[in-house]
């Protein structure tokens, strides 16, 4: 049986474009995967990203929302330690009122930024200490038991919304599997410890109110076109877009240093995280996705199209939901 099939938009400001496009075309990519069948779309925090527009993750949520009808949209994720749960409860429980049955919480305690932008955002270096218990506070403001006395989400309060830990290490596979809440991993960029991870997590996996069985969202990236040889033209494009942005600090490039930058060890570093990405014509990444989904023993796919072309980018994600028979399934 098929794994389901979700997207992660890393709702990307692409070159000349402004938030506004890069807003516009997350509306436009919802309304599409609505129709070809996808599952849900998540939405990332990042902090002081020029290239990455999703910072105020609730609010696009919210904004799609709005111009969606079925589709499940939420945080891939929240990084909770930025905020107080009690904020966030608010804030998802008022999308939940609003948009009944359609929302996700993904929470990860990664800052989503850099030292100095932590320290814009009014962050404690250690906050990411109390993540665990952070999770069980906002926890309970959602599901109506509040663990702090007389402090009540409004909305927020019995919405139940829907809880998943995000994370790339041992660290979030436990908490997960302690929870029991399903576990997402963000092999798309940060893949070394994904078979570890969700090893221990369904391992030590505990029956909650929320999950009775483990369940497991692996990342990935993909493109697909109808030729092998433009997608591998897009792939290019994508590892030297991901390099210079990572790499370049602000300065452009010519195409020589970009070359010299790939082949150094700092660029193979970047590169190694592309390393799940499936690549190719429809058939060649459908069984690419077969061969991930069983490695990962993953529930569920979330993909990233990693085409810098927007017309690419749409299209990679059209030919992944035909030829996974999302429509039909």
């Amino acid at each position: 049986m098929a794994v389901a099939l979700s997207i992660l938009d890393l709702a990307h400001i692409s070159s000349g474009e402004t938030a506004g496009d890069s807003f516009a075309a997350s509306v436009q990519l919802a309304q599409r995967a609505e129709e070809w069948g996808y599952r849900r779309i998540w939405y990332a925090e990042h902090h002081n990203m020029p290239t990455i527009a999703s910072s105020a993750t609730s609010v696009l949520i919210g904004h799609v929302a709005a111009h969606t009808r079925s589709i499940r949209l939420g945080a891939g994720g929240v990084m909770l330690p930025n905020h107080a749960p009690l904020t966030i409860a608010e804030q998802f429980g008022t999308l939940e009122t609003l948009h009944p049955g359609r929302i996700d919480l993904g929470l990860g305690r990664a800052p989503g930024s850099d030292q100095q932008t932590m320290r814009a955002l009014r962050r404690d270096p250690s906050s990411a200490e109390a993540f665990p218990q952070d999770v069980l506070e906002l926890q309970g403001y959602l599901s109506g038991e509040s663990r702090i006395p007389g402090v009540n989400a409004t909305p927020g309060n019995g919405t139940n919304v829907p809880l998943y830990i995000l994370g790339s290490s041992m660290f979030g596979a436990k908490l997960a599997a302690v929870l029991g809440l399903p576990y997402a991993f963000a092999s798309h960029f940060s893949p070394d410890a994904l078979e570890a991870a969700v090893a221990l997590y369904r391992r030590e996996f505990q029956p909650s109110e929320q999950l009775a069985e483990p369940y497991v969202i692996a990342g990935v990236n993909v493109i697909a076109a109808d030729t092998t040889e433009y997608a591998e033209e897009q792939f290019e494009a994508a590892k030297r877009y991901r390099v210079t942005r990572m790499l370049s600090q602000g300065r452009e490039f010519t195409p020589e240093e970009t070359d010299a930058i790939l082949d150094s060890p700092a660029g193979r570093q970047v590169l190694q995280m592309t390393r799940y990405t499936a690549v190719g014509t429809p058939a060649e990444v459908d069984d690419y996705l077969d061969r991930f989904a069983k490695q990962a023993q993953a529930d569920e796919l979330i993909v990233v199209s990693a085409a810098t072309d927007r017309a690419a980018w749409l299209r990679s994600l059209e030919l992944v939901a035909e030829v996974r028979g999302l429509k039909s399934a």
